[in-house]
């Protein structure tokens, strides 16, 4: 199983929507990178969902129930979509700020690659950030 993080501007697709629907579709990636690690995830691999601008907090986690395939609202280009569904919301969501002040998350891409909508992460920064949200 590998990690992930993906972003979104809450007003624009929010957690509670993915909570609302059950399901969704990761649509509209329009950089390479991204796309790319779209097309490196597998169906079962654990997502934390980043509310981006508003809050900039972790919030969620989902998991991918579907993997790759051609991006339904591109109109030109090779872009990806996947579809992932909710698992449970973190006990605590927690602050990019407060990751930027753990020293065990110093290498994350969030802090890194901070414009990457989607990232991975490695396990140790999976468990290190559910444990946080558990404190």
């Amino acid at each position: 199983m590998n990690f992930w993080l993906v972003k979104s501007e809450p007003d624009a697709y929010s957690y509670d929507e993915l909570e609302t629907t059950g399901r969704g579709m990761w649509d509209g990636v329009r950089n390479y990178g991204a796309r790319n690690n779209l097309r490196a995830m597998k169906e079962g691999d654990q997502v934390f969902f980043y509310h981006s601008n508003i809050g900039m907090e972790i919030v969620g986690i989902c998991q991918v129930a579907k993997e790759h395939y051609p991006d339904p609202t591109a109109e030109t280009g090779d872009w990806s979509v996947v579809e992932v569904v909710p698992v449970r919301r973190l006990k605590r969501a927690i602050s990019l700020k407060e990751i930027k002040a753990t020293p065990e998350l110093a290498n994350i891409a969030l802090i890194r690659q901070s414009r990457l909508s989607v990232m991975p992460l490695t396990p140790d920064e999976f468990t290190q950030i559910i444990k946080m949200s558990e404190l």
